[in-house]
């Protein structure tokens, strides 16, 4: 089976650096399934999970907050905000983010805030907790 290297980069590091077979993500326009020698194209990111599938049949999740992806002939990089493999999340830390900011969303009549802020705080919290609860 032909696979393609993935590399996902934040810009504090190099989070994830591995050959794939397959590669789901959701981009603006939608969910993308790259396989090896896709056509060129560089596309922006949703706040969401990313699936790594890998030859042999094993997969991955991580959780990507937003960013561009570039394909090219033989190698995928996700460019992203932020980036987190399952065993780095903190669960009770990404619950306690979302309460935080579902409060400041339900105050925003009464409050000024930052409502767009608010609402990626809520994104990524709700992408740590579905990649840390997801079984794949």
């Amino acid at each position: 089976m032909s696979t393609f290297l993935l590399e996902i980069v934040t810009p504090e590091r190099k989070v994830y650096t591995q050959d794939a077979s397959m590669v789901i993500v959701k981009g603006v326009e939608g969910e993308l399934g790259i396989l090896p020698n896709h056509v060129p194209l560089v596309t922006p990111l949703k706040i969401a999970p990313i699936i790594v599938k890998h030859a042999g049949g094993r997969d991955e999740i991580l959780a990507v907050h937003g960013g561009f992806m570039e394909i090219r002939k033989d190698k995928v990089v996700i460019l992203a905000e932020s980036a987190e493999e399952p065993g780095s999340i903190d669960i009770d830390r990404a619950k306690a983010a979302k309460d935080r900011a579902q409060r400041r969303l339900e105050a925003m009549s009464r409050d000024n805030i930052d409502h767009v802020r608010a609402e990626r705080a809520l994104l990524r919290a709700i992408n740590r907790i579905e990649v840390t609860e997801r079984k794949i």
